[in-house]
């Protein structure tokens, strides 16, 4: 899997997809990600930002390093969100 190369562990991946099953929680990282453009998420400062939030909402504390090595896979992935390819891609990686 490629988030592993980043040294993403899978029990955490696990556990933030178990997290994303929670309608509420789901909706807000939604609401976190609706209107944000390739640019952005191409700026570390943002997905920094992102991650941030969004590890809040889940009340998943993430060390430093784990922190940079989201942010560092999510810029190498260089998605598009208004790329369908981009976004199955994203979701086969993770389910």
């Amino acid at each position: 899997m490629g988030y592993q190369q980043y040294g993403i562990s899978p029990q955490l991946v696990d556990r933030i997809k178990l997290k994303m099953k929670n309608p509420a929680v789901k909706e807000r990282v939604k609401n976190m990600i609706t209107g944000i453009s390739k640019q952005e998420l191409q700026d570390t400062a943002v997905v920094r930002k992102l991650v941030r939030n969004a590890s809040s909402v889940m009340h998943e504390k993430l060390t430093n390093a784990q922190e940079e090595q989201i942010v560092k896979f999510v810029i190498a992935q260089k998605i598009d969100p208004n790329n369908t390819f981009h976004l199955i891609r994203l979701w086969g990686m993770f389910r």
